[in-house]
């Protein structure tokens, strides 16, 4: 059976994408120097929460998905982050791909949120792969790329941050209920609010004056 090794070199912003996207960089390496025709190549990428320390402020940030710190020992499990693929072109030896992966700023899909709660450091990541080589040096057969197929990559957080900058300025996203959504309508046209900002500022004012932490 063919043998692929693969390895991430690397990850970066993609510069021109309809909307925020990292570029993974792949090396991969057939062991015995088969010639490849082609792979079809998936990939499922999952932070492991538990392959790195935390600020107090980041612990902070971090409560609605792991609960109180003295519960992190048994609630720091990985997070799916992304499901990604790509077809590898043929190739002798090693080759070198980006590997596409669209990313949300949606604060309540948990990869997101946990990206955004770091302010530093180094995001631990496994991508795992599968799919389907095509090989063969007299003939043309097809063979699964076997499960057990991963790579470790430690993502540094400012390349999602610098992304997430890039696509939307000193600017975020938050998702609620249609009813929820219709109430701050009508509170802003009431009130004639110019923006959804000065909404929520008046908000937690009115909250704070109450003494409501």
């Amino acid at each position: 059976m063919t043998d692929l090794r693969f390895t991430c070199t690397g990850v970066r912003p993609e510069p021109f994408g309809a909307g925020p996207t990292l570029l993974f960089g792949l090396r991969i390496e057939e062991a015995d120097h088969q010639p490849v025709h082609a792979v079809a190549l998936r990939c499922q990428i999952r932070i492991e929460p538990a392959g790195r320390a935390y600020d107090p402020d980041e612990v902070g940030m971090l409560g609605d998905l792991f609960g109180e710190p003295d519960r992190w020992s048994s609630t720091l499990k990985p997070l799916q982050f992304a499901h990604a693929s790509i077809t590898v072109p043929r190739f002798t030896g090693a080759t070198e791909v980006d590997l596409p992966v669209p990313c949300t700023y949606d604060t309540e899909v948990a990869s997101a949120s946990y990206f955004r709660a770091l302010s530093r450091g180094e995001i631990p990541l496994l991508l795992l792969f599968s799919g389907t080589v095509f090989t063969g040096r007299d003939g043309f057969r097809a063979e699964p790329v076997p499960w057990h197929k991963e790579t470790a990559y430690r993502m540094p957080v400012d390349v999602w941050r610098n992304m997430i900058e890039q696509y939307f300025p000193n600017s975020g996203w938050l998702r609620v209920r249609l009813d929820v959504l219709d109430a701050l309508r009508r509170y802003r046209s009431s009130r004639a609010l110019p923006s959804w900002e000065r909404v929520f500022e008046e908000l937690l004012a009115s909250t704070e004056a109450k003494g409501v932490e």
